[in-house]
């Protein structure tokens, strides 16, 4: 279940979000077929994003969570985003293709917090990939599972 809080955004105030993204650590980095060839985001150009909320089971932990972050869509459509697929880096370098179809088609999150708690690096965060899993039979597929990458760190739109 997806819930929605804040407000929609403009491309302008994420763009200058990221523009200060100097002044805090760079949390995620987006490259390829995007506004600017490139984004370097930061906490506050993350938190700029429209505010969701998504509960859901995962296979790497027990019961249902809560998972509060914002749609990849939103930072895709943001950022003027266009391709076929999006590749996406872990700081583990774990590296996974995901079709752009997967974003419009489901409520795909990008989560900083589980249960309420920011997620920590040594705990699937910083960011972590997150299927509404519970809420579409197709996202049972093994196939979606090797597409929640959690220490999200870099996406690459191709």
């Amino acid at each position: 279940m997806l819930t929605r809080t804040g407000i929609a955004i403009g491309a302008m105030m994420l763009m200058t979000a990221a523009a200060h993204a100097g002044k805090d650590e760079v949390i995620l980095q987006v490259t390829g077929e995007v506004t600017g060839g490139a984004a370097e985001l930061d906490r506050q150009a993350l938190d700029a994003l429209p505010q969701v909320t998504l509960e859901t089971s995962t296979v790497v932990t027990d019961g249902v969570h809560s998972f509060t972050g914002f749609l990849m869509r939103d930072l895709l459509e943001q950022l003027a985003a266009e391709g076929e697929q999006v590749i996406a880096t872990a700081l583990n370098d774990y590296v996974v293709d995901i079709p752009m179809a997967d974003f419009y088609d489901f409520e795909v999150i990008v989560a900083y917090r589980m249960n309420g708690e920011p997620l920590r690096r040594n705990d699937k965060g910083p960011l972590w990939i997150v299927y509404p899993r519970d809420d579409y039979e197709a996202l049972q597929d093994i196939r979606y599972d090797y597409r929640w990458v959690w220490q999200l760190s870099r996406l690459e739109v191709q």
